[in-house]
Parts: C-alpha cells; structure tokens; sequence
C-alpha cells in the first residue's frame, strides 16, 4: 500500500544508504523474503540452566489373554489388540519425546490391578514429574485412571481412543482442571499438543525476564507459574546504548532492515542504524542477566532529554528470533508473549485496544511488532519504516497483517488466582496511515466469542497468527487458569 509521506521524508535511496553504512554492510547478501532481523554475533539465548521437563506415564489394561479366558472383553471389545496397540504408541510417544526435548517415562507392563496401580502412585509421588500420561484400554479399568489422578494431582494427559469410553466417563473428566481429556481415534498428535503444554509450563517455572525499569535492582516471583522476574535499573540500558557504536554488525542488520523494507516514510540514514543498536543492546543485557525473556518501560527515554532512540526495532528483532520482548515493563503481556511463543512458536504483537464500532471490527495499534508473525523459522511479513507514532521521531516497524488470516488474543493474567482472556477471529486488514491515527502497526479484526466488539476485555492483550483458542483453554484447564471471554 502506498504511503502518504513529508516531501523531504526519505532523505536517502537505498543505493545511498549503503554507501554511508559501508562496504562490510553492502556485501551482505540478504533475501527480500527474509528479514536477518537476528543478524549478529548471537544466537537464541539460552537463559537460566534448566532441569529437563519430566512425564511419568503408563498404559491401563488387562493382558488380553486374561480376557479370552474369561470369554467377555467389554468396550473395546474381543477385536481389539491393547498389547499391539501400546507398541504402536510407545513409538509414537519415543517420537514425540525426541521432538520436544523432554523425558516420557513410560511403564513398560500395563496397570491392571490395584496392587500395580498404588506402587505407580507412590512412585510417582516421590520422583515427583512435571505431568503424567495415561493410556486406557479398557472401559472396565476406568476407575484406576480417576484414582491415579485424584491421588497424584499433578497435570495429566488422557488418551482413550475411539471406542473405549462412554459418555458418562468422558464427561467425568472432559472438563476437569488439572486434566487434559483426549477421546480421539489413535490421537498422538494430541498428545503431543498436552506433552508441550506441560513442556511450556516447566520451562515458565525455570525462565527469568529480565526488567529494564526504574532505579532499583529487585527479583521477584510471579505466581502460579514462579516465573522469575530480576528488574535492572534503566541505567543500564543509558550506559550500554551509549556507549554502542556503529560497528559491522550494527551496519549489517540496519542494512537488513532497510533493504527487507516495503518502503521507507520519515526515518533518515542515522535513524535505522541508531534503531539497529537497539538489538544488540537489549540482547547483551538478556545474555548478562542469563534471561530468556525482556520487558522494557521504554518510553521515559524518548522524552526530553532523550536518553536513547526508540528501541522498537530492537523488539521486532528479538521476537522473530523467538524472545518474548514486551513493552512497557507489562508483565502480562510479556508473560502471555512467552507463553504463545513457547506453546505455538507464533512471536505475538501487544497492541493498545480500540474498537471500529460502526463495522464492529476490533482495532488494535502499537509502535512494534514482531514481522516473522508465520514463525521464527519462516519468512517475514512486508513492513514499513517509519517513525514512532508519539515521539515523532527515530524508527519502528509499520508489519503488514495479512487479510483473511486467522488470529488469536490472549492476556495472561497474574495473581493467586490467574486468568487467561482469550478470543479468536480473522484479519481484515491495516487501515492505512495518515488517515487512521494510532501507532504505527496496526490491525483490524473480526472477533468470534462476542457480539459486540466492545465487550473485548483487556489491553495490551497478544494478538498472534492462528486459531489456536482451543488449545489455549486446553492449557488453561490443565493448570487451574480461569479463562475469559
């Protein structure tokens, strides 16, 4: 879309640019298709050390042959081979384990009696795992997977397939918290969805988001998940981006983010590679504070006298290399940002809420957003540069939502009692600038769950790529977060 720009807005051409940033910077091969938003020194940070996330499973059934004696195999009936069915599923589940990076510890003999069924609680109980996975076979034995459950009470994944279970059992569990209920015909895939999902959950309780805020230096534990947050003064940030200069690297990916550029509306030379030393800062005090995460209350410093140019760049860059980044030091959106990189690999964009009332569209806006909105390991979404919509100045992102794409909101919410604000809906489209106001991103959007738009709860909520509102209840049910729509 052609923007409407000042006369003097785009004080150099491409060919320009590069010549001031160098020849280092000009040899850089750099597909338009793909944004070197990463481009540096670096790699994805690894943050605190991390125990691996361990599940505890087990099949319930009796041996078949012990059926056939008795001359009667209720519900999966006489057809059915449990024995061959758990070595199909062992391979699946060995799959899934290598997939995700974590331990599934399956028994290797079925449970069947209640002898077998107290030893598995107790040794449960004492390896204590992050999750456990049951695979009934058998209507009959039922009552050993509610047993299991209400006795360990950790988060745990239920497998019946097709054909096992009726109504009255399903129902007993389907929305039970704490449970994740798969009736589904051979569903592994589903299974891999739950085992994520527990996945997730560890490695919010091991992650740390590092806080640029304030004047102090302070930890604190968010509840429920005990992700920690370690705040760091502002300073920090004054110091290390002042004392950054134009190096190669900075060169390379201010070169990146011009010639991945659709177009270019107000930003100057000095503006991009100013933008470009954003990255580098943030990433070196993520790496420093052994962080997996980053949170900023990054508005103070674009004020007179200004302490540093506005760091949004800086964010698109970090989320499309898969760190959460939020803005404004909002702990909920920066932990909703991990959450939904972590469960879906999907970067999200924290906007501010507003609403089109006349067409009862949603309509959200903010100064940066992430561009790899398909994945971190797929191509960017067309951008703008432009400047930041309130400071009038420096450069940020304008990314381009792609009509017709389904897309989710969520708002994790902390407290003793957490809640997660989730809606689905499509794209219709980036309404153009100067004729909206707001900042510079924005998206327009139908919203699914209400009838009116202006029912939408939250701000600063995480719109990403996607309908992924099942799943994300799914997890909320799995951990005792009460959702909202």
């Amino acid at each position: 879309m052609k923007q409407l720009r000042p006369m003097k807005a785009r004080e150099m051409s491409r060919r320009e640019f590069l010549q001031t940033v160098g020849t280092t910077a000009a040899g850089v091969s750099v597909s338009s298709k793909n944004l070197l938003a990463a481009t540096g020194p670096f790699t994805k940070v690894s943050g605190r050390q991390k125990k691996p996330t361990t599940v505890r499973g087990a099949f319930i059934y009796p041996p078949t042959e012990s059926l056939r004696k008795a001359g009667y195999y209720s519900w999966p009936g006489s057809a059915f081979d449990a024995e061959g069915r758990q070595r199909q599923y062992m391979g699946a589940i060995k799959r899934i384990e290598r997939s995700l990076g974590m331990r599934i510890s399956m028994e290797q003999n079925p449970l069947d009696d209640e002898r077998s069924v107290t030893r598995f609680i107790n040794e449960v109980r004492q390896s204590k795992p992050d999750g456990l996975l049951l695979i009934p076979f058998k209507k009959g034995h039922w009552g050993h997977v509610t047993r299991i459950i209400e006795e360990v009470g950790i988060p745990t994944v239920v497998l019946a397939t097709l054909g096992i279970l009726l109504v009255g059992h399903i129902n007993q569990l389907r929305q039970k918290s704490g449970v994740y209920l798969i009736n589904s015909l051979d569903n592994l895939d589903a299974v891999k969805d739950g085992m994520k999902m527990i996945k997730t959950a560890h490695w919010m309780k091991e992650s740390r988001i590092v806080n640029i805020a304030g004047s102090e230096l302070k930890e604190t534990t968010v509840p429920h998940l005990d992700t920690q947050v370690r705040t760091i003064p502002h300073q920090r940030f004054y110091e290390e981006f002042k004392r950054t200069k134009a190096t190669d690297a900075v060169k390379k990916l201010a070169h990146a983010y011009l010639n991945n550029a659709k177009d270019v509306v107000q930003p100057t030379k000095t503006d991009i590679l100013e933008a470009a030393k954003t990255y580098f800062v943030l990433k070196r005090l993520v790496e420093a504070e052994k962080a997996d995460a980053v949170m900023m209350d990054c508005l103070p410093g674009l004020k007179k006298p200004r302490k540093h140019v506005p760091p949004c760049m800086g964010f698109m860059s970090l989320r499309d290399e898969g760190i959460a980044t939020g803005c404004q030091s909002d702990l909920s959106a920066t932990l909703t940002l991990m959450l939904v990189q972590e469960l879906f690999d999907r970067p999200g964009f924290q906007q501010n809420a507003s609403m089109e009332t006349e067409k009862n569209h949603y309509f959200g806006a903010h100064c940066t957003c992430a561009s790899k909105l398909n994945g971190t390991n797929a191509p960017a979404e067309p951008y703008i540069l432009m400047s930041h919509c309130e400071a009038g100045w420096g450069c940020v992102p304008r990314v381009l939502w792609r009509p017709g794409r389904d897309v989710t909101m969520a708002q994790y919410l902390s407290g003793e009692t957490p809640r997660m604000i989730i809606y689905s809906g499509k794209v219709v489209g980036c309404p153009s600038i100067p004729q909206t106001g707001g900042c510079r991103t924005n998206i327009e959007m139908t919203i699914n769950e209400v009838d009116d738009v202006c029912d939408v709860k939250g701000m600063h909520q995480i719109i990403f790529y996607g309908n992924y509102a099942k799943q994300l209840r799914t997890f909320c049910q799995l951990y005792g977060i009460n959702v909202v729509t």
